[in-house]
């Protein structure tokens, strides 16, 4: 493994096997596990991260918006789907910070696209991010249960793409799944990894930034774009999910602004002129 995969993949692929030894010297299979005696080899460099600039998001939802996309079925016809599922899912993830697993598993007994205006205080339109496809439908840590305020245009998105589906589902007839999933293949079922990826690399290359991007990088693209319009590290932190800012830091550290200019600001409206 280490020949061919990340420093992460490698110690993943250790740990499960010093587990599995494990169970077997729990049955008397085995009468120790070697896997614990030997050190987890380095693995190779991973690519790194990067995230969208203001103009590359604007450009890729721009493309979303009217762009096609296909299902690709293997061994069958792919199937071509609407813009507005691709448009839906990047607007979603790029304006609200989800992880890819996040949005696969979002149901829409989980949106609210009205909110309650008439409340006090007011509830505005929002997503409840509870589940994800991991494993029992947990999300990654506790603190990643977060319920959070739609922007217009995701309202507009999301609203447009439920539109559609429903357009999908009265097409599929009785080979509809009704699974309640906000993205769904055309027969109502979970989108797989794979498929999003082609589909949003189809949206990158239309938008005139390439292929080498992945739906991953748009929660990393909130993150940037949050620091660099001034937001608090802790504030981001509570957006996206993580126990700490620490582990903000840690895993964002390339797109968090490197110098911290509220005081600054701050000070220089207090005291201009002095």
């Amino acid at each position: 493994m280490a020949a061919g995969y990340s420093s992460a993949a490698v110690s993943m692929g250790h740990l499960a096997l010093k587990r599995a030894i494990r169970h077997a010297e729990a049955n008397d299979l085995v009468s120790r596990n070697v896997a614990t005696l030997a050190d987890t080899p380095k693995g190779q460099h991973g690519r790194p991260s990067k995230s969208l600039t203001l103009d590359q998001a604007i450009a890729v939802i721009t493309a979303a918006r009217t762009l096609p996309v296909m299902e690709l079925r293997p061994g069958l016809k792919d199937v071509r789907r609407p813009a507005a599922l691709m448009h839906a899912y990047i607007v979603l993830s790029l304006l609200c910070g989800l992880r890819t697993e996040e949005a696969r598993a979002l149901r829409w007994a989980h949106v609210d696209l009205d909110g309650d205006p008439e409340a006090r205080p007011p509830v505005p339109p929002h997503v409840a991010v509870w589940r994800s496809v991991r494993v029992h439908g947990e999300t990654k840590t506790e603190r990643s249960r977060r319920t959070l305020a739609l922007p217009a245009a995701a309202v507009h998105a999301l609203r447009t793409w439920s539109g559609s589906q429903a357009d999908e589902r009265l097409a599929a007839g009785d080979d509809w799944q009704d699974t309640g999933l906000v993205f769904t293949t055309h027969r109502g079922a979970a989108l797989d990894a794979g498929n999003v990826r082609k589909m949003f690399k189809r949206v990158c290359t239309e938008a005139g930034i390439g292929d080498s991007w992945t739906p991953r990088e748009l929660r990393t693209s909130f993150v940037s774009l949050m620091s660099h319009q001034g937001v608090s590290i802790e504030e981001i932190a509570r957006l996206v999910g993580h126990a700490s800012t620490r582990t903000t830091e840690i895993v964002y550290r390339r797109e968090l602004r490197p110098v911290i200019t509220t005081g600054a600001e701050i000070m220089d409206q207090l005291f201009t002129g002095t």
